[in-house]
This record gives structure tokens, sequence and C-alpha cells, in this order.
């Protein structure tokens, strides 16, 4: 405790860190306030209860730090910028100009940035239609009258928009990545809500196994600070080289691959994809037509986050689309490239292509244990209703995994400033 006490003196105690820790706590706070600003039109109450019986539903509640069953002017969130930029990270593998721009130092990042908030738009509006044309089909829209729907949209596409402004303001004046914190700050802002849910609904006979579960998910949050934080350290050696009577080079290395590359990208990316048959299941339960209302139905029991046609494919996403984020995160042949360039080569092997092909193999064989890992963390949510039986348990592994995962790069940054002061100091 004296430890913690020491190091936030520490914190507060360097200026430069002081002002910028505050005004990351001023955006959250401005954030949160937005956050319970309601859009009219929409019967917020029996909004609220859908969301309280849908156990995916209350999961997306979370990541939008309860916007949407609020319906608030967040309700959109973050999530078209966080589309844009998957987009655009898979576009960058085939288109060439776009990849050449993002080797391009900070001005070519700058670009992509600037390409990926204008994209963010037309994703913010589709989603606002989609979100719209859900509430529609339920009955929960109160008005129909198309200027009105038409100010929602233009509503919630401002909401996500002025939400990406303010992550990006705490990336440049601010502490750690600014739509992670943004994330991080919703998440967190759910804790109690949550923990209130879990005592009105829970039973005597159910606290056990709630108090069981809470010892095993602390090991759990063990095992996500182990995974996000473990490496595969590949041996790297430079080449000697002599220079008049001086000889240079010659020292070993590593090169670090982490174990989990893509992070929490994948499990984001499937729930995006999962939201799809949920939400024509809701449409077509709405029909009037009986073979498409019996097609619903049974899309609505198979995608029940308990069934298990829902957990295979949950599952199977996540999976793939871990592999698929590790070759893209993790360039083999740019990698190889650099260490040729530098003088550095792997002990035993070829620069060049034979460089490239084993990195590959390394990276493909240390990210089976990421993808089971991320796997089992997507469907936390899932088998911990189906060991307790209570449903507001909605904050699983994914929203641990993203906490976890800002709090440990924050700390980072926080760390590598206050080395710098120091060093700056004793210079």
């Amino acid at each position: 405790m004296q430890a913690v006490i020491k190091a936030v003196k520490k914190i507060f105690a360097h200026r430069p860190l002081r002002k910028k820790l505050l005004f990351t706590l001023s955006v959250i706070f401005f954030y949160r306030a937005l956050a319970h600003v309601p859009v009219p039109g929409v019967d917020v109450a029996q909004l609220g209860s859908i969301f309280a019986g849908n156990q995916f539903l209350s999961l997306l509640n979370v990541f939008s730090g309860g916007t949407l069953s609020r319906f608030s002017v967040m309700a959109v969130g973050i999530n078209p910028y966080i589309t844009a930029s998957i987009i655009f990270q898979l576009a960058g593998m085939v288109i060439p100009s776009l990849k050449e721009l993002q080797k391009d130092g900070e001005s070519g990042r700058e670009k992509v940035n600037q390409y990926t908030r204008l994209a963010s738009v037309p994703l913010a509006i589709v989603q606002s239609i989609s979100v719209l044309m859900l509430l529609r089909s339920q009955g929960l829209l109160s008005t129909q009258d198309p200027m009105t729907i038409v100010v929602m949209i233009l509503t919630l596409v401002a909401g996500a928009t002025v939400l990406m402004w303010l992550g990006e303001l705490v990336s440049q004046f601010g502490v750690g990545n600014g739509i992670s914190i943004v994330l991080f700050a919703g998440i967190l802002s759910q804790l109690p809500t949550m923990f209130s849910q879990v005592w009105a609904v829970s039973s005597a006979d159910q606290w056990m196994t709630i108090l069981i579960f809470g010892v095993v998910f602390l090991l759990i949050i063990g095992l996500i600070v182990y995974m996000n934080e473990a490496v595969r350290k590949v041996t790297i050696e430079y080449a000697k080289r002599q220079r008049g009577s001086r000889l240079y080079g010659g020292q070993r290395s590593h090169l670090p691959i982490r174990v989990n590359v893509a992070g929490v990208l994948p499990i984001i990316f499937a729930i995006s994809i999962m939201m799809a048959p949920s939400f024509i299941s809701r449409i077509l339960v709405s029909s009037s037509q009986p073979q498409l209302l019996n097609i619903g139905q049974k899309m609505a029991i198979w995608f029940t986050p308990t069934a298990w046609p829902y957990m295979v494919t949950y599952f199977v996403i996540v999976f793939a689309f871990t592999y698929f984020s590790a070759l893209i995160f993790f360039n083999a042949e740019d990698i190889s490239d650099e260490l040729k360039k530098s003088g550095a080569f792997l002990p035993g092997i070829r620069p060049g292509v034979a460089t490239k092909k084993y990195l590959e193999f390394v990276v493909t064989r240390i990210t089976l244990a990421g993808a089971f890992f991320l796997g089992f963390v997507a469907l936390m949510p899932s088998l911990v209703q189906l060991w307790t039986g209570v449903q507001s348990l909605a904050i699983g592994g994914t929203s641990v995994l993203i906490i976890v995962s800002v709090i440990l790069e924050t700390a980072k940054q926080v760390e590598s400033q206050l080395v710098e002061e120091n060093y700056n100091q004793y210079r």
C-alpha cells in the first residue's frame, strides 16, 4: 500500500504528467455526462427492460458504457471508428498505396488516420439507421415522422463523431490511447450497476456459486495479465564490422513477439459479426408471414448466448480472426528486411526469405495459444451464465481483458514519462 501511495505522490509531483492526468479525467467526466443525455422519441423504460432480459444485449450495453439501454446521444459509441480502423488495417494488405502510407512515418500514419476518421462517418450513419430499424421493429419508437427520424440519426452520428474527437484529444494531450480510455471508462462505469443487479436477483443458494466464481475470476484476471504480457524472445545477432582499429557489432539481443499480437481486436470484430443474426431474427419475428416468423424464431433460439450454435460460431470467428490479425500486425517480411538492413540476423538462419519464413512459423505456433485464450475469454459470459444461472453477470472476460490491457499500457506510458523526467534531470 505504501508503494502505491508513493507512486501516486511521485506522479502528481510531476507537473506535465499531472496536467495530462487531469485532462484525461476531465474528458472522461465530459463523456460520462454526455452518456446520460437521451435522444427523444424512444421508450427508454421498455428499452432498458429488453436489454436487461438479453445477455448478449447486456454485453453490448457494457461495451457502450450503458448508452444503449438509455439510448443517449452516445448510443452508437466508438464502434464506427473501430470498424473503420479494422477496415483500413485489412485494406493495407491488398492496396499497395495504402501500405506505403502506413510505412511512411508520422505523416503517412496521419493521412491514414484522417481517412479512418472520414470513413467512420458513413459507418456511423449505417449503424444509427440499423439501431433505429431495430427499435422500430420492436415498437419502441414513439414517432414515425421522417424528419424526426432524420434528426435522430444526425444526433447519433454527431455523438459518435464527438466521442471520436474526445478519444483523439486524450491521445494527443492526455495519458494513454484515447480510444482505449473511452472503452475503459464506459466498461468501468457499468461495474456498480452490474454488482447491484447481481445482488438484487441472486438467491441465497446462488451466493456460494457466485463466491466460487469470484475466486475463479481473480485467477482468470491473473491469466489475462500473464497472457497479455507473454512474449516469445527470438534471438538475434549483429554482424561484426571493423572500422579502422575498432570492431563494431557482434552483440546478441532478442526480438520480442507477443503471444497475443492482436489484443482484443478479434473479439470486437466477432461481436460486430454476431450482432447480425440477432438483428435479423428480431426483424423476422416481427414479420406477418409464417415462414419468415418461423425462421426468425429458430434463429433467435440458435443464437441465444448460451446455445451451442452461438458459442461454436463465436469461438470459430474469434479463433480465425486472431490468426488473421496476427499475420496483419506482425509483418514478417518487413521485419526481416529491417533486420537485414541493420546488419542483424537470426543464428543459423539465412537473412531474407528464410528469416521471413521462420518468423511466420514462430508467430503461427504461438498464436495458437493466443487464439484459444481469446476464444475462452470471449465465451466467458455464456459459460458463467450456464454455470451460475445469473444473467446479470454481463461483464465477462472481454471487458476484463480491455480493462487490464488499458491499465497495463497506461501504466507503462506513465512509467516511461517518469523515467524520461529523471533522465533529463541527471543528464
